[in-house]
């Protein structure tokens, strides 16, 4: 490609074939082009959650764990976290990664306590400090319904999409309006009744992009023991888990293209077997 000035938000001064790129991907994929003989090793992966229990059987090791702690001015600040799961909700999203992705690399940041209470301040504070992080893939098993923290969620949604970092956002359990979930730069998903964990399913009326298990899921819990739960919470890292082993076999992929190998590859979609 013929080097030029840089792109801005147009095209203005450029040709077409000045940013044309070569792509080796045909229109259909199978499984086995998309992610197949990966484990996920290389991918860095971060839940922002709960905390994570570090060497639960079902998780293995956290390579890192840190908490959004509020400061004396009532904002939020993140630092290392020696506490690990308060409540249990991250380490049954990462045990979930770490079933579909066992090579991927755990990192964890707390923005929920005890009893799921968290603030929308602290997962801003958490989002921001994941995506400055570069993580590849960021879990998000949680959202805010306050509007007052949309802008914000936003911003970083487009941050990390044009900086190539996926965002995989559960969407809210009940008919409602919440973030970032509704953002179209993350991967937005919800659940469905299968019990098969390999089934992703392509939604093509959004706002929700993908559905994953999520009903009467056995997952790891704190103490090394297990829960049975159900949720969009637990179809996310199904997801995220899945975007881990497209991006270990196909490194730099943007997350759009990942995207487009999540839809070829969805067991609702015809052509890809």
């Amino acid at each position: 490609m013929t080097a030029g000035p840089p792109l801005t938000w147009n095209l203005v001064g450029r040709t077409p074939a000045e940013i044309a790129l070569a792509t080796s991907w045909p229109r259909q994929v199978t499984a086995e082009e998309a992610w197949g003989g990966s484990t996920g090793a290389g991918v860095r992966v971060c839940v922002v959650d709960s905390g994570i229990e570090d060497g639960h059987p079902l998780v293995g090791r956290v390579t890192s764990a840190h908490v959004a702690r509020r400061d004396g001015d009532g904002g939020h600040h993140v630092v290392p976290d020696p506490d690990g799961d308060a409540c249990g909700h991250g380490t049954a999203c990462a045990g979930i990664i770490r079933s579909v992705a066992p090579g991927c690399e755990l990192h964890s940041v707390r923005v929920l306590d005890s009893g799921f209470a968290g603030s929308g301040d602290a997962l801003v504070t958490g989002v921001r400090w994941a995506l400055e992080q570069g993580f590849d893939v960021v879990n998000l098993s949680l959202s805010t319904t306050r509007h007052t923290f949309a802008g914000q969620l936003r911003e970083l949604a487009d941050h990390a999409y044009f900086r190539g970092t996926l965002l995989v956002a559960s969407a809210h359990n009940m008919p409602v309006e919440s973030f970032p979930w509704r953002f179209s730069s993350v991967l937005s998903v919800g659940s469905h009744q299968d019990d098969d964990p390999d089934v992703v399913l392509y939604n093509p009326s959004p706002p929700v992009e993908f559905f994953a298990r999520g009903s009467g899921v056995t997952v790891a819990w704190p103490g090394g023991g297990t829960s049975v739960c159900t949720g969009n919470s637990f179809a996310a890292p199904h997801v995220a888990g899945r975007c881990a082993l497209i991006l270990a076999k196909h490194p730099g992929l943007k997350p759009f293209q990942v995207k487009d190998l999540l839809m070829l590859t969805s067991d609702n979609v015809r052509g890809h077997r």
